[in-house]
């Protein structure tokens, strides 16, 4: 399929779930993309996964020099740049008794601070009509127990949507985000380890749910690819993709 034939993509957090789903999507579609990860084995399997059509790069969404380093390896592979999206992000469940700064701070590097000067790296290399995405989360308007820090850091990263809509309009950069409820990911099992607490939180999670099941990543890489290429007259949105659970 050519639909995106000659289009140059970088998503961080491309390595598994969400972001390879997407990945994988737009490589189907004629994307060239690049991926990130942190995981030398999750970023080897990958890379298989995706092929010659994409570049599989180590680096750390939490910091700046890599960020940096990042923008130039796509600068130095693509010359210019149609999609961002910046999808790198996780969650350290911590009640408030337990939070510590060093959580605290974690939470906000990768997920708040990261993306801001990822964006501030990138947007000189996107062409006119380029699209930014963001991953932000129904943790940033539901209260969730245990999710003070994570939730806080997607809304700062909900605000950021708005406030660089605003900032790259003259550019004709679009920025949108994404925001997901439960989707089957690998995330919910590292975020709780233990096996029965883990199938505990997902029954809760379901049935909290109005469509009564979780979400898929491909469903998430679909609502994604609509921001990028086809909502050309919507910036500064946010498109929840929750089975309605921040709606009704």
């Amino acid at each position: 399929m050519d639909k995106y034939k000659g289009k140059a993509v970088v998503i961080t957090g491309g390595t598994s779930g969400m972001g390879l789903a997407t990945a994988k999507l737009f490589v189907e579609e004629g994307a060239r993309v690049i991926v990130t990860g942190r995981n030398p084995a999750t970023n080897e399997a990958a890379q298989a996964e995706l092929g010659e059509a994409a570049l599989v790069v180590t680096s750390d969404a939490s910091s700046l020099s890599e960020i940096e380093s990042l923008a130039k390896k796509a600068s130095e592979t693509f010359g210019k740049l149609d999609v961002l999206f910046l999808n790198a992000g996780y969650s350290i469940r911590a009640p408030l008794e337990s939070i510590t700064e060093d959580v605290f701070d974690e939470m906000f590097n990768v997920n708040a601070k990261g993306p801001l000067f990822a964006v501030q790296k990138f947007a000189p290399l996107m062409n006119q009509g380029g699209a930014v995405i963001l991953t932000t989360s129904i943790a940033n308007v539901k209260g969730m127990p245990g999710q003070a820090s994570y939730g806080a850091a997607k809304a700062v990263l909900r605000s950021l949507a708005r406030t660089l809509a605003t900032e790259l309009l003259p550019q004709g950069i679009r920025v949108n985000a994404v925001s997901p409820g439960p989707i089957n990911t690998p995330i919910l099992d590292k975020t709780f380890p233990d096996k029965d607490m883990a199938a505990q939180i997902r029954a809760k999670m379901t049935d909290m749910v109005p469509m009564k099941r979780f979400g898929t990543s491909d469903e998430i890489a679909k609502a994604v690819a609509f921001l990028a290429f086809e909502a050309t007259f919507t910036t500064g949105a946010e498109l929840p993709v929750d089975g309605g659970w921040t709606q009704i």
